[in-house]
């Protein structure tokens, strides 16, 4: 059993279908052959079914129309909503998070006084690690989507060394530090999240982007309680199929594993594996060894605490199969399966959206600009902006 006091580590591709500059390519190398469980066909994936759901969503209340309807018409505008940005015009204050490549901090504007996050990636790191495909990707994604439960980018630039992604600022920390001070969430509240990530899920669907790395310490709690969805470094524009091996651990669809080419559906599987954890307080899968992980993971045999009730049980089975033939939201009536289930019966998703349903937790905040919900990190102790070499500027013309 995993302890909640553990975060999830990611996976980094082992191969991409990510081919935008050479240095992001590798090969379509699996994790491992496995005899364990046979991926059906996607039920989803045929013409008609999407000509259908594309004709469903016009009329879809819990669909929430995007800045444009043509995601291919934005990635060819260059976006005129979002503020051209120096470093000089914010305040930088504390660090907030830490990763890999980069740290956020929480900044504050110079000209309207308002507190923003700022992610500040070092592109040789973000060049070494092969992640210059998944960087631009969440900077597209983001600068083209507007949803009550995703943080949105206000602006991107860079200078020499670094590149600045300027964001909401969420005061209330990661979901993940609620659930590790809560222990496990009762059933109510967990639907209350769990039916908000469905919400941004059905939204993200809608517009052919798939999240891949839906976990708890990727949503962020607002100040009125609410989820702010974070992080789209592995979020992508997947109108069928994509084969790229990124995401965690814990939250891996069995297809994925397999290196199978996978859809929006990988999603769905997450979203099983987070309710579960809030329930639970440690997710369904786990093993010392990512090997036996992968193992429990495609063999899916659920064990569920006494605790869980009949329709958590029945709605997590349905989520978490292997046999994409059965798992909701990839049916015919896609998220529908979902959003009907007995679970989230008292559920008004309709209200939900509109953000007028009072959430279970407000966290305490002493200000606009309280970062006492997120853990301290020692700060960066080379300044920002300083001239230098850029050998790297090639690949973020964009930003």
């Amino acid at each position: 059993m995993q302890d909640i006091h553990e975060q999830h580590e990611q996976v980094q591709p082992s191969f991409t279908d990510d081919h935008d500059n050479p240095e992001d390519a590798s090969t379509h190398a699996p994790v491992f052959s496995s005899e364990f469980v046979t991926i059906e066909n996607f039920a989803g994936d045929d013409q008609q079914q999407r000509e259908r759901q594309q004709e469903l969503k016009k009329e879809d209340p819990l669909y929430v129309q995007n800045k444009s309807t043509d995601y291919q018409q934005q990635e060819q505008e260059e976006s005129t909503e979002h503020a051209k940005l120096q470093l000089t015009d914010f305040r930088l204050l504390r660090t907030l998070g830490t990763g890999s490549f980069g740290r956020v901090h929480l900044i504050q504007s110079k000209h309207n006084g308002r507190y923003y996050a700022m992610k500040v990636l070092k592109k040789m790191d973000v060049v070494r690690l092969k992640q210059v495909a998944h960087t631009k990707n969440e900077r597209d994604v983001l600068m083209h989507i507007s949803h009550p439960f995703i943080v949105n980018l206000w602006g991107t630039f860079q200078d020499d060394v670094n590149l600045y992604m300027v964001m909401d600022y969420v005061p209330g920390g990661e979901l993940f530090s609620y659930l590790r001070k809560s222990k496990r969430f009762t059933e109510p509240t967990a639907k209350f999240y769990g039916a908000q990530t469905l919400l941004a899920l059905i939204y993200l669907h809608g517009h052919d982007i798939c999240y891949r790395d839906l976990k708890p310490e990727n949503i962020l709690i607002d100040a009125t309680g609410n989820i702010r969805i974070t992080d789209f470094g592995f979020a992508k524009r997947v109108p069928d199929v994509t084969w790229t091996l990124c995401g965690t651990p814990d939250y891996l669809a069995p297809e994925v594993i397999q290196s199978k080419g996978y859809g929006k559906a990988v999603d769905y599987w997450s979203l099983g594996i987070l309710i579960y954890e809030m329930l639970a307080g440690y997710p369904p899968f786990y093993d010392e060894s990512q090997f036996k992980l992968y193992e429990k993971i495609l063999t899916s045999e659920l064990k569920f605490p006494p605790h869980f009730s009949a329709e958590a049980r029945d709605l997590l089975k349905h989520l978490l199969t292997s046999d994409l033939t059965r798992r909701y939201g990839n049916l015919k009536n896609g998220y529908r399966d979902i959003t009907n289930h007995p679970w989230f019966a008292d559920i008004n998703f309709e209200k939900l959206l509109q953000r007028q349903v009072r959430a279970p937790y407000i966290p305490p905040l002493t200000g606009d600009g309280d970062a006492s919900n997120f853990d301290q990190y020692p700060e960066e102790k080379m300044p920002y902006g300083l001239p230098h070499a850029d050998p790297y500027g090639r690949y973020f013309k964009e930003f």
